[in-house]
């Protein structure tokens, strides 16, 4: 193609105890994370004139418009702006807006954003989602949200295909110990499998260990043309696939609640575009906001055939040093989980295929997938990188 788009820069702001270091609000948040991600990209915010903002958690009305008021912060007038908010997948959509862009000369440089202060601001709760559409004829009944409809899935699972709450805490505990390997986690103490059983239940079956951390947490990825990046000595990400797809909002219109359809449909065109096999996936990087959310993803993106996920993960697989690395910073459930996590799988993927992880560094990364899930098993999108 004339014009191939790459990723050039990631970048994320520090957190202590799951609260960004420094406080800020979640613009300057977001300001910090976007000079973090152009400074890696050898680029400037007068470069961009391409903006991706999948909302602004914390700032309140529908009325937002999301990437007007950060390009207004940031002081950028881009010419290719996109603010699709598909939950906590919309980032990955994003690296795939923000490529056909690029190819097709809608912009030169793309800034994808996103920023939340809701644990500094307490503004996080399990009253969840408003009872609007078709959510009202769920949280009428007392449904926590959005565990509550994690947890469903989840019971549907097991009923199923016999699926173990051990198996499930295998998840936790393996990504704990990446965790451990990560000094910017926001947890890092040891943990195992009893631990998870033993903690408090939320939504049946899902445990308090099951489920994704409450953080603030900012990230950013600058996207630019492979010409671009050779001019300015950047190190270029290729982007090999993508796809993207949603099924629902509210979890009792859940086409299966035991099958993750909008991952089946992503997966599956990324690796068509890609045009390779899931034996050349050297890491995954996938949503964590439960455990459940990681079993049913790998399930469909095929790494394992639906009901079998238990069995795949079980043993430590997924744990440093086992067969198969996944979430290797710690994920939405060790290191942080700021109201939409997706980003940061982008950011670690991103570090993993350059070699920059450090300690939690996975030998001979070449391919990574990264797939985000967004609402409630709602909406995923999936990225097939490379660093060749």
């Amino acid at each position: 193609m004339a014009r191939e788009a790459v990723i050039v820069g990631v970048g994320d702001v520090p957190l202590e105890g799951g609260k960004v270091v420094g406080g800020g609000s979640v613009l300057q948040v977001q300001a910090r994370a976007a000079k973090a991600a152009l400074d890696d990209a050898r680029l400037s915010m007068r470069d961009v004139d391409g903006l991706l903002v999948a909302g602004l958690w914390g700032v309140p009305g529908p009325g937002q418009l999301p990437s007007v008021t950060l390009g207004e912060y940031l002081g950028i007038h881009p010419r290719f702006a996109d603010s699709t908010n598909i939950g906590g997948s919309a980032f990955e959509a994003h690296v795939a807006h923000a490529a056909m862009a690029i190819e097709k000369g809608y912009c030169d440089v793309a800034l994808i954003s996103y920023g939340s202060m809701q644990k500094s601001e307490r503004s996080r709760t399990l009253g969840g989602r408003p009872s609007i559409l078709t959510m009202q004829f769920e949280n009428v009944w007392g449904i926590p949200q959005p565990v509550g409809g994690y947890a469903l899935a989840a019971q549907r699972h097991m009923h199923e295909f016999g699926t173990t709450e051990e198996q499930l805490a295998e998840i936790a505990v393996a990504t704990r110990k990446w965790a451990s390997m990560n000094p910017a986690a926001t947890m890092r103490d040891p943990l195992t499998i009893d631990d998870v059983m033993n903690s408090t239940r939320i939504a049946d079956p899902l445990k308090l260990l099951d489920c994704c951390l409450v953080t603030d947490g900012a990230g950013a990825i600058v996207m630019t043309t492979a010409e671009n990046a050779r001019a300015h000595g950047s190190k270029p990400i290729h982007i090999r696939g993508y796809g993207e797809a949603h099924t629902h909002w509210s979890i009792g219109a859940m086409p299966d609640l035991a099958r993750l359809t909008a991952a089946e449909m992503a997966s599956k065109r990324a690796f068509e575009m890609a045009g390779i096999s899931h034996d050349a996936i050297d890491l995954v990087e996938c949503y964590d906001s439960f455990t459940i959310t990681v079993m049913m993803t790998l399930e469909a993106l095929g790494f394992c055939k639906p009901g079998e996920g238990g069995a795949f993960v079980s043993g430590q697989r997924t744990a440093p040093g086992g067969a198969f690395p996944l979430n290797t910073n710690g994920g939405g459930l060790s290191y942080c989980h700021p109201g939409m996590y997706g980003i940061f799988l982008l950011v670690e993927a991103v570090r993993q295929l350059r070699g920059e992880a450090g300690a939690r560094q996975v030998a001979d990364v070449a391919t990574a997938l990264v797939h985000g899930t967004g609402g409630t098993l709602s909406s995923g999108s999936t990225v097939i990188l490379a660093n060749n």
